[in-house]
């Protein structure tokens, strides 16, 4: 009896501590919300009814990163405005004078293609990359989600994110994604450098007392991500949420701003499905369970700059940690990618070349490898997990097969 009464007891001290780290999280990620400026509000379907199973939603919230912060985004492409003469209010349903949004099918418009905003460069990356390897670090400071993370000022002023990480899997794999990103034509991740510590060196010299505060390991190599100003929240739009039926070609009642928020999110879904990210519209639909209005709330790291791009941030969660638990997200994950049978063609091109020359390991290490100086310190995906990235590539493939053959005679 006496051994009865102790269990009882530890299982009830569990539960209460497990309730107070889900409040705490919750807290937290509401104050980060607050000290970057964002807003908390307060939110036939796609989306299936899906099981509640209590160890993932426990694991959602021990994964749960604070509300992805404002980040500059400098005014390094102007071109990439969007052309006001279609975006201010024009309606897919009450004008003539436009062509339709979608061609052949099950693919976004020229049209459309010329008012998207470029994001990030090749040019201007591979500047901001070789501007940041050299950048002498003079401050830390919270800012950057997780108490890991911290935001560093360089000596000219502009900021980055530092991912030290938990472990070297969301470094590798906040890395690695953005490679990807690059390989694939994605233009919406922000740049990256890996960088390792070394308190007397120049880019780190200024910060020696702080980094030794903050307990990182020198020689720890970690990620430094462009810092972008004035961006919002993105709430996930209606097409996309569980009461839609999803994003099809018959898309009526639109106006161009709106058609060219959906093809940025036609990209991102295909993005975080190939690298299995949870970490943003997944779980949001995982979090339908308990929440029925957190569709109605901005997106986990995801926002959008003034003139239109959206920016995918945060992608710690992607291919190496996301190929791990990949068996407790991947109905989610699925849900999702089933959700959208309009694409961008250029991006349909790479994801057909990649199947199709099944060659998706070599290329993207080829391009880490030239890209990366540190490279070889980082790491790359084992063979499983390169396996697992192409099988998921091919799934892409058969989808946008499976879409064509539905509408491509619309």
């Amino acid at each position: 009896m006496r051994v009865l009464t102790s269990n009882l007891f530890a299982l009830l001290f569990l539960g209460a501590f497990a309730g107070v780290f889900y409040v705490w999280s919750s807290l937290e990620d509401r104050l980060e919300r607050h000290k970057r400026g964002f807003a908390v509000p307060g939110v036939g379907s796609f989306f299936p009814k899906l099981p509640v199973d209590l160890s993932a939603k426990t694991f959602r919230t021990l994964l749960a990163v604070p509300a992805a912060q404002k980040i500059q985004l400098k005014a390094h492409n102007e071109t990439s405005v969007i052309r006001q003469d279609h975006v201010n209010g024009n309606s897919r349903g009450g004008s003539d004078k436009l062509d339709p949004p979608v061609e052949d099918g099950i693919f976004w418009s020229a049209w459309l293609e010329d008012l998207l905003p470029v994001g990030f460069t090749e040019g201007y990356a591979r500047a901001w990359r070789d501007r940041a390897r050299a950048a002498r670090v003079v401050k830390l400071e919270p800012g950057c989600g997780r108490i890991s993370n911290q935001l560093a000022t360089f000596a000219d002023g502009s900021k980055a994110c530092v991912r030290y990480g938990i472990n070297a899997d969301q470094v590798q794999g906040e890395t690695l994604t953005y490679y990807l990103a690059c390989l694939l034509g994605i233009t919406n991740v922000p740049p990256l450098v890996l960088s390792q510590l070394n308190t007397f060196s120049e880019q780190w010299g200024m910060v020696r007392t702080h980094l030794g505060e903050l307990q990182w390991s020198d020689h720890a190599v970690v990620s430094l991500t462009e810092w972008v100003y004035n961006l919002s929240g993105v709430v996930t739009p209606a097409p996309l949420r569980q009461e839609s039926s999803g994003l099809h070609p018959e898309l009526l009642n639109k106006t161009t701003e709106e058609l060219v928020d959906l093809m940025q999110w036609s990209d991102l879904i295909i993005f975080d499905y190939m690298t299995a990210n949870f970490d943003r519209l997944v779980s949001n639909l995982f979090s339908l369970q308990w929440d029925a209005h957190v569709m109605e709330r901005d997106t986990n790291n995801l926002l959008k700059t003034p003139r239109g791009d959206l920016v995918f941030i945060d992608n710690e969660a992607g291919l190496v940690h996301g190929f791990r638990v990949l068996n407790m997200w991947e109905q989610y994950h699925q849900t999702v990618l089933g959700s959208v049978c309009v694409f961008r063609k250029r991006t349909a091109q790479r994801v057909a070349e990649l199947h199709q020359r099944r060659d998706a390991r070599t290329r993207l290490l080829e391009l880490y490898r030239d890209s990366e100086p540190l490279s070889a310190k980082m790491g790359f995906l084992s063979d499983e997990h390169a396996a697992v990235l192409q099988d998921r590539i091919d799934r892409v493939y058969k989808h946008i097969l499976d879409c064509k053959e539905k509408y491509g005679q619309l």
